[in-house]
């Protein structure tokens, strides 16, 4: 099981870390941040095919690291989440995943990994981070 480089996950955890009682623990595969129990962003490594749901989803047997997230209303709803870098991994509708590199656009996950830590924040939460972020 290959881990997810480094830096990305230094980038996810500096986002992550920022919202209320958000916290990071390691998952079947890669990393996760939560709030209160519920998995906000899942960061995986994918490598030689492995892990095959993920590989499958993405289209791709990597080495690709992926993140999958949480969308306000269904994933497919929204047309950008449809094509690249986005894929609809499909086994529960207000997911989406985002293939990451070099080359990630962070003023776009950024606003998405809130959106998702908003989704299924308790509500006083999810209020400030909107306060706070727009």
């Amino acid at each position: 099981m290959p881990p997810p480089p480094p830096a990305l996950v230094d980038k996810l955890r500096t986002i992550c870390l920022d919202l209320p009682d958000a916290y990071e623990e390691a998952a079947w595969t890669g990393r996760r941040w939560c709030i209160r129990k519920k998995n906000f962003a899942h960061l995986v490594q994918i490598d030689g095919g492995w892990p095959p749901v993920y590989a499958r989803a993405a289209g791709s047997p990597g080495p690709l690291s992926v993140l999958t997230l949480r969308t306000p209303r269904p994933a497919a709803d929204t047309p950008r989440f449809s094509r690249p870098p986005f894929f609809l991994p499909g086994w529960w509708p207000d997911i989406v995943g985002v293939r990451l590199d070099a080359d990630s656009d962070w003023d776009l996950i950024e606003p998405l990994l809130i959106a998702s830590y908003c989704t299924l924040a308790p509500a006083a939460l999810a209020a400030e981070v909107v306060a706070r972020h727009g």
